[in-house]
């Protein structure tokens, strides 16, 4: 990833974190860390950011063997197809609750309620983002992108 994507991840991971920790939530990871979704299928991935509640901590040992709560993928030009359809498809498909699209080129974060028919929600600049799974989270997409 170039410059601009790390920025951002590491800018998420700690804004995310620091929720976390002072709300004693669970944890929050960032790749390169294998989500293993389907290991006889091989289905492994690895979103940018993530957060395991508590609940599921059990997931987390030498990989993450099963679905985190939250992902969060820092798409750029040439990701944007397969993190939007591809990743979130399988995110769905084997329990990830909620997943954010950061896209970096239009500056907005859409938030994808992943069980729900919900629909998607898109967050610029100064609005709030806000998490179905993380409710009292509270930060302007400008907060996570700038």
């Amino acid at each position: 990833p170039f410059a601009p994507h790390q920025r951002v991840t590491t800018r998420i991971a700690a804004l995310l974190d620091r929720h976390v920790r002072e709300h004693d939530l669970g944890t929050v990871l960032v790749a390169p860390m294998d989500v293993v979704l389907d290991h006889p299928n091989a289905l492994v991935l690895q979103p940018d950011v993530m957060f395991i509640s508590h609940a599921r901590a059990g997931i987390i040992r030498d990989f993450v063997w099963g679905a985190p709560d939250l992902v969060v993928e820092i798409s750029s030009p040439s990701t944007a197809r397969y993190d939007r359809i591809e990743k979130v498809s399988w995110y769905r498909a084997y329990g990830v609750r909620e997943c954010w699209i950061v896209d970096l080129r239009q500056q907005v974060v859409t938030i994808l309620d992943l069980p729900g028919a919900a629909t998607d929600i898109t967050v610029r600049s100064r609005e709030i983002v806000r998490s179905a799974v993380l409710p009292l989270f509270a930060h302007t997409a400008a907060d996570l992108i700038d």
